[in-house]
């Protein structure tokens, strides 16, 4: 099979930093599905793998979010059949999905979307997993649209993970969404996702709160530059707030939490697979229910811009717009 990797992690990407290679087609064993991949997606992680993770030995093949075919499955499988069209975000353990056959495990795959093609379904997995972890796992906000009325401020609500994490708050929770950007086009981005207020992460977020009325907020979620957040975050987080996070701040003072008494939640979205938790098969079943929501009309696809085919020129493409830190919604590759 044909897959693109590389040799040598490269801080500065450059025109050396991946390669086409050769690989034995993989077989599937035990839980895992072979699968024909069609479309990837591209994510920050990505970028930040391949500028500091090198291959012990050979090539390093990242990509985490694929929708594919499956085309043989493993003796323990239960979830899917050969045919089945699927969609996913792997696991960082594993060989990634910029090649053309990929092994995943069945309990962290779910059935593609009905309604989106290729490329709009592999807009989904990744980000989805980790906004739906983030509200529902670690903030463990209520599901209900009948609970008792709260307030979220999203911090770079934008991007991947701010464009799913703010339609399942506004369309599963009884939450008020409040969004930050700076660009005029992410803000417009976010006004037709649907969040009540958008701030500017680019000044002073108290003071604008203030401005807009706006009472402290039960929740915080920062999605990325959380250390240089931090002191308007305390600002505007309720006494006995949560704040949860995503990113990998160079420096973090927890004590400026203790004041108010404000609780932390680090989300990783590849503790289940890494791990191999009891409730791996979680995953499985929020992107179930994510095909539905999707299929029903109530979330769309975050796909912001489709590249091409997967390729290196496209790949190094997509990883400049993610290292610019300017994208909006999900990079977007497809077919070989």
């Amino acid at each position: 099979m044909k897959a693109i990797g590389y040799q040598a992690a490269t801080k500065t990407l450059s025109e050396d930093s991946f390669e086409i290679i050769e690989l034995p087609t993989p077989t599937a064993q035990g839980r895992d599905l072979l699968v024909a991949v069609n479309a990837i997606s591209v994510n920050p992680v990505d970028a930040k793998i391949r500028a500091n993770v090198s291959p012990e030995q050979g090539h390093k093949i990242i990509g985490w979010d694929a929708v594919g075919i499956v085309k043989a499955v493993g003796e323990k499988v239960s979830l899917f059949n050969v045919g089945d069209r699927v969609y996913y975000a792997g696991d960082l353990t594993r060989a990634g999905s910029n090649a053309e056959f990929q092994l995943v495990d069945e309990r962290i795959v779910g059935k593609a979307p009905v309604s989106l093609s290729d490329a709009e379904a592999a807009a989904l997995p990744l980000t989805s997993i980790t906004a739906w972890e983030l509200l529902f796992d670690r903030l463990q906000v209520s599901r209900t649209k009948d609970a008792k009325p709260a307030s979220l401020l999203v911090i770079g609500a934008a991007g991947g993970v701010g464009s799913i994490l703010v339609q399942l708050a506004k369309q599963l929770t009884n939450l008020t969404v409040v969004g930050t950007a700076s660009r005029a086009d992410s803000v417009k981005w976010l006004n037709e996702l649907g969040v009540e207020h958008v701030l500017d992460h680019s000044k002073g977020l108290d003071a604008q709160r203030t401005e807009h009325n706006l009472a402290e907020f039960d929740y915080v979620i920062s999605l990325t530059h959380t250390d240089q957040h931090l002191d308007e975050i305390i600002k505007v987080i309720k006494p006995q707030g949560k704040l949860a996070l995503i990113d990998d701040p160079a420096s973090f003072d927890i004590l400026k939490l203790k004041r108010k008494s404000i609780s932390l939640h680090w989300e990783f979205m590849y503790t289940r697979s890494m791990f191999q938790t009891d409730d791996m098969i979680a995953q499985h079943q929020l992107l179930t229910e994510l095909a539905e929501l999707v299929d029903n009309g109530t979330i769309k696809t975050t796909l912001g811009q489709h590249l091409g085919k997967i390729n290196i020129e496209n790949l190094h493409k997509a990883h400049t717009i993610l290292e610019s830190h300017q994208s909006r919604g999900k990079l977007v590759l497809e077919g070989f």
